[in-house]
């Protein structure tokens, strides 16, 4: 596939200050990466925001200082709008969570570096959860991996926002490996051949229903 990505180097804001949102892979970072933040941060005079998309948005760098923030700062831009994989929200898992039931640290860091900023026809979020709490909310994803004790059931087509839209199993009982052969053959059947601007779940509505999804991608 493709690697043409998307980044967000800057959100204007209403005062003509700007946002910027940073790349935090599974919304994990270290404590030497905060400690630079809040110092960049602070150099700069903006605050601080944690996102819904586990990530970081500092809001009130000047047109003039985006350069350097960027260069002190040393992160990666997120991918915060446009048409493509815009993130991937991950649980602790068993990892962490005692009542995971999956490992989705290494899957959904695995998911993060294949597609974070990949251009598709529309905006596109996947959700990975260790168990069935859905803490990163899978059924409101375009794609979703939830975790059970058989393996994962991998969910398609949700959304939230203005045309909330709950996401259909796809597949059950499934591998982390098997996890990562489905989100390729999703992506890149919705890519090829999904309109732009079309969710992933306007598409499998466009085709008739999620079985006919099935018989594309399985």
């Amino acid at each position: 596939m493709e690697k043409e990505r998307h980044v967000t180097k800057r959100i204007k804001q209403r005062d003509g200050s700007n946002a910027v949102v940073l790349r935090i892979p599974a919304g994990i970072i270290t404590p030497e990466s905060l400690r630079k933040i809040a110092d960049v941060a602070e150099k700069y005079n903006s605050i601080i925001k944690l996102t819904g998309a586990q990530r970081i948005a500092i809001v009130g760098i000047k047109d003039e200082d985006l350069d350097a923030f960027w260069e002190e700062v040393g992160l990666e831009p997120a991918a915060a709008n446009g048409l493509c994989v815009r993130s991937v929200k991950v649980c602790p898992g068993k990892t962490f969570c005692k009542i995971g039931l999956q490992d989705t640290l290494e899957l959904g860091l695995e998911l993060e570096k294949r597609y974070n900023g990949l251009v598709l026809p529309s905006k596109f979020k996947i959700g990975v959860c260790g168990c069935p709490n859905s803490c990163t909310e899978p059924i409101v994803k375009d794609l979703g991996f939830m975790g059970t004790k058989d393996g994962f059931t991998c969910f398609v087509g949700g959304s939230a926002g203005r045309k909330p839209r709950f996401a259909e199993v796809l597949a059950e009982g499934l591998s982390a490996e098997q996890c990562l052969e489905i989100a390729e053959r999703v992506i890149s059947v919705y890519r090829e051949k999904a309109k732009k601007g079309q969710r992933l779940g306007d598409f499998i509505e466009s085709i008739g229903s999620v079985d006919e999804f099935r018989k594309l991608v399985l």
